[in-house]
């Protein structure tokens, strides 16, 4: 061996011991010595749960579709039909399987919601193969959990909450549940991503793992390497129906706090701010003087509700709510939603320029035909402008649009299909409220806004909008002048 052949393999050597240093050879190599032990001490408390209901086929006025081709007019065609029309308006059973975990001795179970939405009956298996009927305590559709109780006369294992947020990206996991009703399965992966929003609801902030996970593993639980549940499966991303590597599970931390309400009385109580929010872009954070593109973005605020009463105006920018960051939009309803009725909590906002601190006390949240433009009531921008016409509030506007009657504001009648307004998403029938954050009542308003940004020089104008009874901010582009 030469000299340089053994300086290379010490050097090898050398960074390999750097590394069995740097990462514990436990969580390196979790398949040295495999889950089993993991697994036989956490499947016990895995159920799997079934339901069924009962489907009224008579309350559809359709009729049933053949499930193949007969040539139309041919007796064929009336034999087949008057075979299929005699089970039509017969009611039946279905059916479904999904998982769940035991989190209580007394016999508490957590699944998924939608496992057990509109059944009738529930049965949960344990796995000696016991079958025990179950009640619904309680279910949070926004959340998609459910927890059911059964009664075995004995106590029976329970698993314990783990800490879904000390959980690293790239960490072991371990999902146990019931795919394809085949009974209990164990599958391990890592921690694939976090903070996943699968348009699923406001409060979604799903773990992302590739254990693979396949139908009827919805309601199982998600484990650390210490056996602590971190996360409830609840959904796959799949182009064929199968497991692909990502499934997203909800986080405990979130899991938890929903099933100790449901435990507690049968529902969720959640915090409720009372403002309508929109993510702040970068065209919006230009407009309003914003370093970066960051926290939630004021468009209305609801009368009567604690934003109100705390001073939060539309244009005000939530950046922090009772000592959490509100990064983007998104941060903001899932904070609130988890903050306790009727708590103190300082909300600080960004308005203009400058940052201020305001005091909120939580609340409990309970579950057209185009105006054709005139020279007498649109005010028509020239070319390189907003691209808009525009008319005063009137009774007919309110009609032809379907604006209800407190609407205030200009009306837009028309768009320059080529023009800004156009490419920021602006329409007729929506109705400008505010620009660069002064309330309008008249078109001219609206051109004289514009011309002052021109002279400013500005890049962008803010418009506040109402549209569909909603209210949205719009950053429009301004040409100069």
């Amino acid at each position: 061996m030469t000299t340089r052949t053994t300086a290379l393999t010490a050097s090898l050597l050398a960074g390999a011991s750097a590394l069995a240093l740097a990462v514990p050879w436990s969580n390196a190599r979790a398949d040295q010595d495999g889950f089993a032990d993991l697994a036989a001490k956490v499947s016990a408390a895995v159920v799997n749960v079934a339901t069924t209901q009962r489907i009224d086929a008579s309350a559809s006025p359709e009729a049933p579709t053949l499930p193949f081709a007969v040539p139309p007019g041919s007796p064929f065609e009336e034999f087949f039909k008057r075979h299929f029309d005699q089970g039509h308006g017969a009611s039946r059973e279905a059916r479904a399987l999904g998982s769940g975990f035991i989190v209580d001795a007394d016999g508490y179970v957590v699944t998924n919601n939608h496992v057990i939405d509109g059944a009738d009956s529930i049965t949960v298996t344990l796995e000696d193969g016991t079958e025990l009927p179950a009640s619904l305590v309680g279910a949070d559709p926004t959340t998609d959990l459910a927890l059911l109780k059964v009664d075995a006369g004995h106590d029976l294992p329970a698993l314990a909450w783990g800490d879904s947020d000390a959980v690293r990206v790239g960490d072991w996991v371990l999902a146990v549940g019931n795919p394809f009703g085949l009974g209990g399965t164990v599958t391990t992966g890592i921690l694939s991503a976090r903070g996943r929003d699968i348009g699923n609801g406001p409060l979604d902030d799903y773990l992302q793992i590739d254990a693979p996970i396949n139908r009827g593993n919805s309601g199982g639980p998600t484990f650390d390497q210490s056996g602590g549940v971190i996360g409830v499966n609840a959904a796959i991303y799949s182009p064929s129906g199968g497991s692909v590597g990502i499934g997203f599970a909800i986080p405990s931390d979130l899991a938890r706090t929903v099933v100790a309400d449901l435990m507690d009385d049968g529902r969720v109580e959640r915090g409720w701010l009372g403002v309508q929010i929109q993510e702040v872009t970068p065209d919006i954070a230009t407009a309003l003087d914003l370093d970066t593109p960051h926290g939630a973005l004021v468009a209305a605020v609801q009368p009567g509700s604690p934003a109100e009463a705390a001073g939060l105006e539309a244009a005000d920018v939530i950046v922090a709510f009772d000592g959490h960051a509100i990064e983007a939009m998104r941060d903001l309803p899932r904070v609130v939603a988890l903050t306790p009725r009727d708590k103190g909590v300082a909300v600080v906002v960004l308005r203009e320029g400058a940052e201020h601190t305001v005091t909120a006390v939580v609340g409990e949240r309970t579950v057209t035909t185009r105006v054709a433009a005139t020279n007498d009531t649109a005010q028509g921008f020239k070319p390189g402008d907003l691209g808009l016409a525009l008319a005063p509030m009137s009774d007919e506007a309110r009609h032809q649009f379907g604006l209800p009657d407190q609407a205030e504001g200009v009306v837009i009648v028309d768009v320059d299909p080529d023009g800004p307004a156009a490419a920021s998403g602006l329409r007729p029938g929506d109705v400008i409220r505010q620009v660069a954050q002064h309330p309008v009542t008249a078109p001219a308003e609206v051109a004289d806004a514009v011309a002052a940004a021109q002279d400013a020089k500005r890049d962008t104008l803010l418009l506040l909008v109402e549209r569909d009874g909603n209210a949205l901010f719009v950053a429009v582009p301004v040409a100069r002048a």
